[in-house]
Parts: C-alpha cells; structure tokens; sequence
C-alpha cells in the first residue's frame, strides 16, 4: 500500500509541477512527461526508502 501511495502522492506533486512551470513558461500542458518522470521519481524514492536501515544501532 505505500507504493501505490508514494505513486499516487508522486504523480500529483509532479503534475502540479508540471502545469504551473508550463503556466509560468506559456507552454500548453502535456500530460504524458509529467507521467513519466512521476513514475521515474516514485521509483527512486522507493529505492531510497529502502536503501535505509529500519532499526538504530545499539550503543556497545
């Protein structure tokens, strides 16, 4: 369930992005690039996400 949502929160920042850098250039919106580099970027913060370790490391 937290891809799908990384995903979903992923596309929505992006397309955002996207239609408000479009307005600000006067560029009409294309919907298709916005997709792409929201499904590029969701799978690097999923990467990352998971690169980390979960638990702390015990003082010795």
């Amino acid at each position: 369930m937290r891809y799908l949502m990384t995903f979903v929160w992923c596309f929505l920042l992006v397309s955002m992005l996207n239609y408000v850098a479009g307005s600000i250039a006067n560029v009409p919106f294309d919907f298709l690039p916005g997709a792409i580099i929201s499904v590029v970027f969701s799978v690097i913060v999923i990467v990352m996400g998971e690169s980390f370790p979960d638990e702390t490391v015990a003082d010795h």
